[in-house]
């Protein structure tokens, strides 16, 4: 069952805080065991606490991981600010609790101790630790956030210069764009309509499950991709936009009650090799660059004219199995701002 659980996504999330919160104890037990004495009761020699250290941050890593993902999938914009406040308050003292007993149980079980867990909580010195794990909880929250706002995985290559020369890939980019948007945001107001792009981006989270990387959100409108193997293995990239829509249609009653609609979204995908690197000095960002995605943004802009919701370059319908789809050769589209022509295909499951 936990196989079928973590997804890839999952799998990055809890490594992070695994990782994450075993090098802040192997951290404290260098502070606390090179050129120091310990105060309380409890006397850590070096090596020990670093044992003690690899052990207990795996877990609590974990712990803090699983705690994530259901925040990010679960909670996160689906409560108020005010009871997500209370919810992180409530999890940071029942993690505290966690901590002291797990904590408690692996020193007992290595080397045995005559002290019982309220003196162990309470030993003297324990304050200034407490206050370094609520140090260490608020960090790795925030590496977290800067984590997903450049995408994930995407910070530890920026830190390691992965993107400071450009360099060519190939990926995939889909374009998905909210039709009648203007039409909408006249009806509800900005607010309103900001809203509702709000709810329409957090449900495109769905993305995430066939390894779609949100690259980024323009307006009512946002672009995914995908390297072209992880995009056109499994079907991924097809996958992620009938999902998307599946989960629109899911909460069809939240949206027609909330917003008096069903927000409907058509897109444009192509594949090619681009430019990946890092831009900007007091604000970075990843950028890709290349025609490859201007053409994917004009592909997506034929899908009124053509009157589908889903368009794929033929030049990235080749690399794609035909199986649960059905593609409509629809031929040479010419595209604004291209010379040339590019050879299209509509694309329907077929169970339309």
């Amino acid at each position: 069952m936990f196989g079928t659980w973590i997804s890839k996504r999952r799998w990055r999330t809890l490594r992070f805080y695994m990782i994450g919160w075993t090098l802040s104890f192997v951290f404290l037990s260098i502070v606390r065991g090179v050129g120091t004495e310990e105060v309380g009761t409890l006397k850590f020699e070096f090596l020990d606490s670093l044992l003690i250290a690899f052990s207990l941050g795996p877990i609590m890593g974990f712990v803090s991981g699983l705690a994530q993902i259901i925040s990010e999938e679960r909670i996160y914009k689906n409560i108020s600010l005010r009871k997500f406040l209370l919810i992180q308050l409530l999890y940071t003292l029942l993690f505290m609790v966690l901590l002291v007993v797990v904590a408690f149980g692996i020193y007992s079980l290595y080397f045995g101790t005559s002290i019982d867990l309220l003196t162990f909580a309470f030993d003297t010195g324990s304050v200034a630790i407490y206050f370094y794990v609520t140090c260490v909880n608020i960090f790795l929250s925030i590496l977290r956030q800067v984590n997903l706002m450049l995408g994930e995985g995407n910070l530890v290559k920026l830190i390691m210069g992965r993107f400071y020369t450009p360099h060519e890939e190939e990926r995939i980019f889909m374009f998905l764009d909210l039709q009648a948007s203007t039409t909408l945001a006249e009806r509800l107001g900005h607010v309103t309509y900001s809203k509702l792009v709000q709810d329409c981006f957090n449900d495109l989270g769905i993305a995430a499950a066939n390894n779609g990387e949100i690259y980024q959100y323009v307006g009512d409108e946002a672009v995914l991709t995908w390297p072209l193997e992880e995009g056109i293995h499994n079907q991924n990239l097809l996958k992620t936009f009938y999902r998307f829509k599946q989960q629109l249609e899911s909460k069809r009653e939240y949206y027609e009650n909330t917003y008096d609609c069903l927000p409907f979204f058509k897109a444009g995908v192509h594949a090619g090799i681009v430019t990946v690197t890092e831009v900007g000095k007091y604000k970075k960002e990843i950028a890709y660059h290349g025609d490859t995605i201007n053409t994917a943004a004009r592909i997506q802009g034929q899908c009124n004219n053509l009157g589908s919701e889903l368009l794929v370059s033929e030049t990235l319908k080749n690399h794609l199995d035909d199986s649960h789809y059905i593609f409509e050769h629809i031929g040479s589209v010419p595209l604004k701002g291209k010379k040339g022509t590019v050879s299209i295909c509509s694309v329907r499951t077929d169970t339309h």
